[in-house]
């Protein structure tokens, strides 16, 4: 039900030691959507019984779903907060002909549903999981809110993309919102220029939803807490799945995706281009496996499409079976962790 990849350090490392929770330093958490269904069952796992006791700082670094995914599992008590997101992001629902204004004020109250009361200061002042959302800030035609300028200015970026990944720092700036005690920093090799922005009460929530604001699908963030003027977009653009540099390097990074090939960014998703190998090399990839993926209603994870092409009813019962059999992926994980067994881990080329 699971496939391991590891990149070459990594896989030594788990080869010696097993999968001692303590050898982790980071996790990351993609873009995505619902495909982090998928996921479920592992991050309760993860935050409820592996890292349960853990009292060494995890950076837990997250674009759009995967940000949403650790404002959750960063607060007191993570797999209740976790579990909170899954069921009302699963249970959401939206008119026929559904406007941006109305998608984003869904996904504020779903945000707000899950911070609750305290969320905000659990998260800021957590001293174990220190969250990081990543956040595109955007310049020239992409700044725009009308649909035809944003249009042309997100073609623009395929085009320079298929040409060079680096171009899109014409147009695109990462933002870093971070734990206030965190040492992390993020670089590439294609020069985004990266700003790391401490996180507060006033800029938590809304680099939050920023970093979850699909272009033309929700309005832009505009003008968050402390940061320099202007628009501010889902993280995914430039970090979808992630071809980063993170330092330091003291240890693994843990990575439940939802796929065995991660790609760099929003704009290389139907692109052959790979991640650069050396950034993985000490990745530990947990992925639900093809078999996995088959057993599930038509064959698939989740992803937006669903809110198209599926009636509420039949999309709503199919969210909540993917949600009940990730346990089973787990399930299998923890039998690894006891087990430590590695027979099976495939090398991350």
């Amino acid at each position: 039900m699971l496939d391991i990849y590891c990149g070459s350090n990594a896989l030594k490392k788990i080869q010696e030691q097993g999968f001692k929770q303590e050898l982790f330093s980071t996790m990351l958490g993609a873009s995505g959507g619902p495909k982090w269904f998928s996921l479920f069952g592992l991050d309760k796992y993860l935050f409820g019984e592996y890292f349960k006791n853990r009292t060494t700082e995890l950076n837990l670094v997250g674009s759009s779903a995967g940000a949403f995914r650790f404002a959750a599992l960063s607060q007191q008590d993570p797999v209740a907060a976790i579990t909170r997101l899954a069921t009302l992001y699963a249970q959401t629902t939206y008119s026929e002909k559904a406007t941006r204004k109305e998608i984003t004020a869904k996904a504020i109250t779903l945000l707000e549903q899950v911070l609750g009361p305290n969320g905000c200061d659990e998260i800021i002042n957590n001293p174990v999981f220190k969250a990081h959302f990543i956040v595109a800030k955007c310049r020239g035609l992409t700044a725009f809110e009308h649909k035809i300028p944003l249009l042309f200015g997100l073609i623009s970026s395929m085009a320079f993309n298929q040409v060079n990944r680096g171009l899109l720092a014409k147009q695109y700036q990462r933002f870093v919102y971070h734990h206030p005690n965190s040492q992390l920093t993020i670089n590439d090799n294609f020069n985004f220029k990266t700003q790391h922005q401490a996180l507060t009460n006033e800029n938590l929530a809304s680099s939050l939803l920023a970093s979850g604001s699909i272009p033309v699908v929700m309005e832009a963030i505009k003008n968050i807490a402390g940061s320099p003027k202007g628009v501010y977009r889902d993280g995914g653009i430039i970090d979808y799945h992630f071809d980063i540099d993170i330092k330091p390097a003291s240890g693994l990074t843990l990575y439940p995706h939802f796929s065995p090939t991660p790609k760099a960014g929003w704009f290389d998703k139907n692109l052959a281009r790979k991640v650069n190998a050396q950034y993985y090399k000490n990745t530990v990839l947990l992925v639900p496996s093809a078999a996995f993926i088959d057993q599930l209603p038509f064959s698939k994870i989740p992803d937006r499409k669903d809110f198209i092409d599926l009636d509420a009813p039949t999309r709503l019962k199919y969210w909540h079976t993917v949600l009940k059999e990730s346990e089973r992926l787990a399930d299998e994980f923890s039998k690894l962790v006891s087990t430590s067994t590695t027979k099976n881990i495939k090398l991350l080329k």
